[in-house]
């Protein structure tokens, strides 16, 4: 049995969910937001879904500079050396990339589950049994593994994998392809055929192997971060990571960058309750409190509704009466300084998202 003591954590926390907004802004995006009332942001949650497997002290998180202190108020345990300060968001191959060399300048025998901050699982028990089985086959190979979750439905809004073999919840198989949120249609035919799994987006690897297949397929990204044995963890890596995140650092998934193009991957299956929370329908499934007629709200004051189906309400403002009537498959969210009403349709709110990018709305980002 590998040593548990060379198994850590890498928690991704640095991007800005501007899915969300205006919940989510650049200043606290949703990872350090909790949405139901549960005390927890999910960067909390994520933190506490691992501590049992992997030891509080090889917990990391990647996260932006200018959230450090966000970090450091809701993980007090954190130690200060692992909060890895991304200068720009670049997406998850430059962070894998950023903290598989961290993590090889501490341990060159480190075995990484890298994981999104971001994901509602249910179900710790059969979560803690797939984490240890993954870091088992992980440690005694040069796999690359992904968590795949057993679908309940052909959902379009997730990644697919397929199997290269039949599944066996006991074991990890080849990866044969990845899909990227196939239409409705296709993900059917996906979930007929018995050979495709959810990609969860964790991922279980040595950091000697992701570094490898990184260095083999994404040069684009590696060559910029020449000199990081001196650099890390050193008196000069504040110096030295500005210069990497100021340099062209393409803007790329782990994914895209690795995955779909190794001969390495793996898939593990899994069977516990699992939704990246990534728009507003994910959102809408995740809320703890629905109506009758389909309603998920999260309003701190009173609530009048007539005549509305499967809306997404918010509101956050004590002895404010949110008053509603015939709307359906709706966002209505009161802030503050914002009041969103949009139909929940992704094709709808992300031009409204570009807009903000606008000098007249750019301090309501």
């Amino acid at each position: 049995m590998y040593n548990r003591q060379h198994y850590y954590c890498v928690i991704l926390a640095g991007g800005i969910g501007s899915r969300f907004w205006p919940i989510s802004r650049v200043s606290l995006p949703k990872q350090f937001l909790d949405f139901t009332d549960s005390g927890r942001s999910f960067l909390r949650m994520t933190y506490d879904r691992v501590k049992n497997v992997i030891p509080e002290e090889n917990i990391l998180v990647v996260t932006l500079r200018k959230y450090r202190d966000i970090v450091k108020e809701q993980l007090p345990e954190l130690k200060t050396e692992n909060i890895l300060l991304e200068e720009y968001n670049r997406n998850t191959a430059p962070a894998i990339t950023f903290a598989a060399y961290s993590l090889l300048r501490r341990d060159p025998e480190a075995v990484m589950l890298a994981t999104p901050s971001d994901l509602a699982i249910d179900g710790q028990e059969q979560f803690e049994k797939a984490l240890a089985r993954a870091f088992d086959f992980a440690s005694r190979s040069d796999a690359l593994i992904t968590l795949g979750v057993v679908p309940t439905r052909p959902d379009p809004n997730f990644g697919y994998i397929q199997a290269a073999e039949a599944l066996d919840e006991d074991r990890a198989v080849r990866v044969k392809t990845f899909t990227e949120k196939p239409d409705p249609d296709l993900a059917k035919v996906f979930i007929d055929t018995g050979e495709f799994l959810w990609n969860s987006g964790m991922f279980v690897w040595k950091a000697q192997s992701i570094k490898d297949e990184l260095e083999k397929y994404a040069p684009e990204i590696t060559m910029i971060w020449d000199g990081w044995e001196e650099s890390l963890g050193q008196d000069g890596e504040a110096a030295f990571l500005q210069r990497v995140y100021t340099s062209d650092m393409p803007r790329t998934s782990i994914d895209y960058a690795v995955m779909e193009k190794t001969d390495k991957a793996w898939v593990y299956p899994t069977h516990f309750t699992w939704a990246d929370i990534g728009n507003w329908d994910s959102l809408y499934d995740y809320l703890p409190i629905h109506d009758e007629d389909g309603n998920a709200s999260n309003i701190v004051g009173k609530v009048l509704l007539k005549e509305s189906r499967n809306n997404v309400l918010y509101s956050g403002k004590r002895g404010k009466l949110t008053a509603i009537r015939g709307l359906e498959n709706m966002i209505v969210i009161d802030t503050d300084d914002v009041l969103l009403i949009c139909p929940r349709d992704d094709d709808k709110f992300k031009p409204l998202l570009s807009d903000l990018a606008l000098p007249d709305y750019k301090e309501f980002k």
